[in-house]
């Protein structure tokens, strides 16, 4: 008992240690948004001090941020709903009809993950152009799309692996057609995973910075170009990047305490049966 007390609490500890780590730099970026510009440069720095929202209101006052916001969420929602419904009949297809490139097909689709964004910039772009896409929310829809979509099928896919092939060989021998397994078997039955694929999703969109840098400008701009506005050619004001950052990840940060428990849920749907 004492060995396993002593293992308990050494765990204990390394996670706390970790989960330190991890919010650390959160912690540190809401401390120093309370900051003067000197306060937040300053070397070694001043845990305690008098605090400011100085730099909340320069922030309110320099840019529209319900606007950069509402575009965070029109797009990262609309994303992954198109993500979701694209994802759904083919990880569907690949995981109770697999063929001979199945895997082959998933690995490809995870290889394009590895090609650096910057790679591709410039055919987007042009593309983009002649469409008259760049700076609109449904340009941005579509490159989040793609750029989520090899995640969100692998995902569903390892998820729908997991759904007995009996309950779906049952609901065809009752009658039911292909359509009706998915929206009324395999959902229902997988929904603790999609749930968590479309959390994550969410969560990618909304820090994805690369694209909505060089695809908006003010129209579609996501909250990522709103931090990026606070960089200036005389260099970075920490204090007000600070402040700019807290606002734009607040929500997001909210949203991801209150879906944790589906989040986990889903991640480890399948792990016991």
């Amino acid at each position: 008992m004492q060995r396993k007390t002593r293992d308990k609490l050494i765990l204990t500890i390394v996670g706390w240690l970790a989960a330190f780590l991890i919010f650390f730099p959160i912690f540190w970026m809401v401390l120093t948004s309370f900051k003067t510009e000197i306060e937040a440069i300053k070397t070694p720095p001043d845990l305690f001090f008098t605090p400011t929202i100085e730099n909340y209101i320069t922030v309110r006052e320099r840019a529209d941020y319900v606007h950069f916001a509402l575009n965070s969420i029109v797009v990262s929602f609309a994303a992954t709903a198109l993500a979701i419904l694209i994802a759904v009949p083919a990880s569907y297809a690949m995981a109770f009809f697999p063929g001979k490139r199945t895997k082959d097909l998933l690995l490809w689709m995870l290889s394009t993950k590895m090609m650096p964004a910057v790679g591709v910039l410039v055919p987007i772009y042009l593309l983009f152009k002649n469409t008259g896409a760049i700076d609109t929310r449904w340009g941005l829809v579509v490159v989040y799309t793609l750029m989520n979509l090899p995640i969100v099928v692998w995902m569903l896919y390892t998820f729908f692996k997991e759904v007995p092939k009996d309950i779906l060989e049952a609901g065809r021998m009752d009658g039911a057609r292909p359509k009706q397994e998915v929206w009324l078997l395999l959902m229902p039955l997988s929904l603790p995973g999609i749930a968590s694929t479309a959390l994550l999703s969410i969560i990618l969109c909304w820090n994805e910075a690369f694209w909505s840098l060089n695809l908006t400008a003010s129209n579609a701009a996501p909250l990522t170009t709103f931090i990026a506005s606070f960089s200036a050619p005389e260099g970075l004001f920490w204090a007000k990047l600070s402040a700019a950052s807290t606002v734009a990840i607040a929500p997001i940060l909210v949203f991801g305490w209150m879906s944790q428990r589906q989040l986990v849920r889903g991640l480890t749907f399948g792990a016991v049966k």
